[in-house]
């Protein structure tokens, strides 16, 4: 075997030379690209394929590494899969992004969560139809906290005021009944409602009267009357409809006279899965737990 010591071998034309039946290198390889495999002992290069004596920021291609262990300061894996085969994984990190991409929308991630594998798989996964997490079986939590929010009121076209529940943003909303009792018509704004998939959600709406005034509502100021609902489909509310709410007994719900009074109102909103515009696929329920002081 001939052997050649120098400080510095320079192809042809200054550039870096090519090697086509393989080098061994006894000392330490210090090197900006390196391509192909890694042979030798610890002794020279590498031991099981494991690099030995690399120092530098060499980039390093090989088809396959097999190590008890290692340890990287940033790690960038390309590819169109990753298999972790481990009884533990740790994560440090307290967020972990799914769907990453520069260009993010709700398009993109339809359908991002998580699969645990089992006789059937148990999936938990963001819908853009009805912009919600849903889940192929049943949660079980030991406790329950609902948001709380304030509704808000507007007047429509007609003059009506509207008391509006934004079905995405909460469950239970307050709303404090001032002097002439001015409740219009309920608006439940966002009802998830993807076109074939009935749904149902309850809101529930803690009325305060601020003084005595007249409790009773009636057909034209609205509620369990008059109710409109815009349904939430493909990351966008549709067309809303205008139908009425149906109580236990009579045509009215009848909230208290007393100032400071509350009266407890739940409604039931339920999307049949038919044809989200149209009012005959929404049926609203509506009844009173009240004049609590």
């Amino acid at each position: 075997m001939s052997r050649i010591n120098a400080t510095t071998i320079t192809g042809l034309g200054g550039a870096a030379p090519t090697f086509t039946n393989g080098v061994v290198v006894t000392g330490v390889i210090t090197a900006t690209t390196f391509v192909g495999a890694l042979t030798g002992t610890s002794s020279t290069a590498t031991a099981a394929a494991t690099a030995y004596g690399l120092t530098g920021t060499p980039n390093i291609t090989v088809g396959n590494i097999t190590g008890t262990g290692a340890t990287f300061t940033n790690l960038t894996v390309n590819g169109t899969q990753t298999i972790i085969n481990t009884t533990s994984l740790e994560v440090a990190d307290k967020n972990i992004g799914i769907g990453s991409t520069s260009t993010p929308s709700d398009a993109l991630v339809d359908g991002a969560g998580l699969t645990i594998y089992g006789t059937t798989n148990k999936t938990l996964t963001w819908a853009r139809n009805s912009s919600s997490f849903e889940y192929t079986d049943p949660n079980k939590f030991k406790g329950v906290i609902e948001t709380v929010s304030t509704a808000t009121t507007y007047s429509s076209a007609t003059g009506a005021l509207v008391l509006e529940l934004d079905v995405r943003q909460a469950t239970t909303y307050t709303y404090t009944i001032p002097t002439g009792a001015n409740i219009g018509i309920v608006s439940f704004k966002n009802m998830p409602a993807p076109t074939g998939n009935a749904s149902g959600t309850t809101i529930t709406c803690i009325l305060t009267q601020n003084a005595a005034g007249t409790g009773n509502t009636t057909a034209t100021t609205g509620i369990g009357t008059n109710c409109t609902v815009i349904g939430y489909e493909n990351g966008a509310a549709v067309a809303g409809i205008s139908t009425r709410a149906l109580v236990g007994s009579g045509t009215t719900l009848t909230l208290s006279t007393t100032a400071s009074d509350r009266d407890f109102v739940s409604f039931f909103v339920n999307y049949t899965g038919g044809t989200n515009t149209t009012a005959s696929s929404y049926q609203v329920y509506v009844t009173k737990n009240g004049g609590f002081r």
